[in-house]
């Protein structure tokens, strides 16, 4: 199956980016491994933002690394998925990001009007600061919905 164009990987992201630098353009990130409701409603309310959804999503590493679990979807088919959701502009796959300055590199790479978050997320002070160095905002745009996480639709399975 043809790459789709929407997907890019994080080193063609400042190239790609500047031919859409006049849309307003809201970045996401996460895992997005088993898309549920709860992705869906986030993702949504981000679009709203603007006019250019972009997502960030993490490596297959980092999801072993930081959420002590094997991907059920492989990256490459987790963008794969969400490209195929008509609101969503453009993915950026990430390679395993070790710092925050990682994380800076690619606000500043993507140079985002809002980075939108759930209510909650435990990286929002690093987020803001991001957010600062480039001029963005960081919006909350939804609350963190219960009873929806990956994990949860795992185990109702197990």
């Amino acid at each position: 199956m043809k790459k789709p164009a929407k997907i890019i990987s994080y080193s063609q992201t400042n190239d790609y980016l500047k031919e859409n630098r006049q849309k307003k353009i809201v970045l996401v990130g996460g895992c997005f491994d088993l898309i549920h409701y709860g992705h869906l409603s986030f993702l949504k309310k981000a679009k709203e933002m603007g006019n250019f959804l972009v997502i960030a999503i993490e490596s297959d590493e980092f999801i072993v690394k930081n959420k002590r679990k094997q991907p059920i979807h492989s990256q490459k088919e987790r963008a794969e998925i969400l490209s195929h959701l008509d609101l969503v502009d453009l993915i950026v796959t990430l390679p395993l990001f070790k710092s925050t300055d990682d994380y800076l590199r690619l606000v500043k790479l993507v140079k985002p009007n809002i980075i939108a978050v759930t209510s909650g997320d435990p990286q929002i002070k690093n987020k803001r600061n991001q957010a600062k160095l480039v001029g963005a905002e960081v919006v909350s745009v939804i609350p963190l919905l219960k009873g929806f996480s990956t994990r949860k639709i795992v185990e109702k399975f197990d």
